[in-house]
């Protein structure tokens, strides 16, 4: 049976889609492998999910596939139309802007949060996550780079000393790492990436609650950009 236990980032997205529980049933896995499928781009939008294949696939019954893609429709990731094979739901531009709005400025009120309430330790967390993202750059290593960026974004959540926020963040879904991961794929982005974090902990470093904000917006935003110029053919026009 697929497991992705010793792939970059699995425990990330179990507990994104777990919630804190501990039991693993057969539709945990499946949504598990079908989500980084989608995350990564092996599974593109508009890519048809054969139900059947992967009933055969797990060595399963029909039932526990279908109860994995509601759950993924649920998350935004697949469509599941009557007497239609499921698909890798689309992208619209305007939902991609919506997103990364809305990241925008969560993340803009962890930065300011973070000046306010993180002391010495919480930033040295930080900055043991940015030591990982250097070296994946430096590999060219996309998948780790992109998991441990999202760690990194969570860790500052957890530092900013929000549950709230920390949980609504979470709430954004799948949908996000979809955008993120295919953003940090392009070419240079990686680098540019390293460099903008580099000058975001010295925001933090040096307590400057208006510059760090403005980074993390510009980082986020430069996200999208990057996505829109690039004319990844998975984003479909409104």
């Amino acid at each position: 049976m697929p497991e992705n236990g010793d792939r970059p980032g699995s425990d990330v997205l179990r507990q994104m889609l777990r919630d804190g529980r501990t039991d693993v049933s057969l539709v945990d896995r499946i949504v598990e492998d079908l989500a980084r499928q989608i995350i990564d781009g092996t599974l593109p939008p508009g890519a048809d999910v054969n139900s059947v294949e992967l009933a055969k696939r797990y060595g399963s019954s029909r039932t526990p596939v279908r109860e994995a893609l509601l759950t993924l429709e649920r998350e935004g990731l697949v469509d599941v139309p009557a007497r239609r094979r499921p698909r890798v739901a689309p992208v619209t531009l305007t939902q991609a802007r919506e997103l990364y709005e809305i990241r925008a400025s969560l993340h803009t009120l962890v930065s300011e949060l973070i000046v306010s309430n993180a002391d010495d330790q919480d930033l040295e967390v930080l900055h043991v996550w940015q030591g990982h993202l250097r070296d994946d750059a430096a590999r060219g290593d996309v998948d780790a780079y992109f998991w441990h960026n999202v760690t990194f974004r969570q860790a500052e959540a957890e530092v900013s000393g929000n549950r709230q926020l920390t949980r609504l963040l979470s709430s954004l879904g799948l949908r996000t790492l979809q955008l993120r991961h295919v953003s940090l794929s392009l070419p240079g982005r990686l680098d540019r990436s390293v460099e903008d974090h580099e000058r975001l902990l010295a925001a933090y470093a040096d307590r400057d609650a208006t510059l760090a904000a403005a980074l993390t917006r510009s980082i986020i935003m430069r996200g999208l950009q990057a996505i829109e110029a690039s004319g990844w053919s998975g984003l479909d026009s409104d």
